[in-house]
């Protein structure tokens, strides 16, 4: 390959790009505003049960911003080396840089940071996207990196996620991924039907409603497990080993998953051991008396019992009675 202008014919500059997907900021700032909404009417509720209610907004409203968001997200599992390492094929330069693997369900993210950033005449800052999911071909993506002339490190890496590479992740990470998306939807729509029993109300079947949304949430990370603990291609760069491990997101859901299930148990106990305080915590209590008061406030006054006697009193009777006086 000759050289053009003094160096190798490759598409000049980073691909500047958001290092995550900006689907789940969308979805953060909706349940974001649904929250504030929720604040600016709180003044409005009367008694204990504006802080109760208040906690159950905000549970409701984080265990489904979870649940739907960690769909997008790219870091169930993540790695970080540094090394010397070549930056483009045929070029024998090389520079030190930060190499990144983040690992979500639909794919799978790569970058490049060199230390420093502007090295051998460029800016070092690459932060690629190889997506596998239903509607994607990530043999395709690659080649396009190919083409493009992306660096030698992000290749590499990239490489060992093909469907040609002997390392099999591809088909490891792809069908987990799969399989721990479905799972997660379930327990998103597990999690609307708690909502809608809950303020029907019907206390019992939304707590079993969260049970069910923690053990989906749970069965989503065995199965992302699962391909995490396979064996893997090792992937070197001289000296130094690209190790993952699991990310924030993995964590995230196991955390929700086990507050979901916390809090279903918490519902069914209360349920059969002390209904009067479930019912507090959901204000049915105050909702009761509401409404009692509300009907006896429309409801005509009782006669008093010398009315009732009159009225008892057979019109015969009191026609003769009437006589009498006259």
């Amino acid at each position: 390959m000759t050289l053009w202008n003094g160096s190798f014919p490759f598409y000049p500059g980073a691909n500047a790009c958001f290092p995550f997907d900006t689907t789940w900021a969308v979805i953060v700032s909706v349940f974001l505003s649904l929250l504030a909404t929720f604040i600016i009417i709180l003044p409005g509720i009367r008694g204990k049960g504006r802080l109760f209610w208040f906690l159950r907004v905000v549970m409701g409203l984080f265990v489904g911003a979870v649940v739907l968001t960690i769909q997008f997200t790219r870091d169930w599992e993540t790695g970080w080396v540094t090394a010397n390492t070549s930056y483009k094929s045929f070029s024998r330069a090389l520079v030190n840089a930060d190499i990144g693997l983040h690992i979500g369900l639909a794919g799978v993210n790569i970058t490049l940071v060199g230390n420093p950033v502007n090295q051998v005449n460029e800016t070092i800052d690459y932060n690629e996207h190889f997506a596998w999911s239903f509607d994607a071909d990530y043999d395709h993506s690659y080649g396009e990196g190919l083409e493009k002339g992306l660096p030698s490190p992000i290749l590499y890496v990239a490489e060992k996620f093909t469907t040609q590479s002997p390392c099999s992740m591809h088909r490891q990470y792809r069908i987990s991924g799969h399989y721990a998306s479905l799972t997660l939807w379930m327990a998103f729509c597990t999690w609307l039907i708690s909502i809608l029993l809950f303020s029907m109300p019907i206390l019992l079947y939304g707590g079993y409603m969260l049970l069910l949304t923690a053990a989906l949430m749970l069965f989503s990370l065995l199965f992302f497990f699962t391909a995490r603990n396979t064996p893997k291609c090792p992937i070197q760069f001289g000296p130094a080993s690209l190790k993952t491990d699991y990310g924030g997101s993995f964590w995230l859901t196991l955390a929700t998953g086990l507050l979901c299930l916390l809090l279903g148990l918490a519902v069914i106990i209360l349920n059969s051991r002390h209904p009067e305080k479930l019912k507090l915590v959901f204000n049915l209590d105050e909702r009761k008396g509401e409404k009692e008061a509300w009907d006896k406030s429309y409801l005509p006054a009782e006669p008093s019992s010398s009315t009732q006697d009159v009225l008892m009193v057979p019109l015969g009777e009191l026609c003769e009675v009437t006589a009498t006086q006259l």
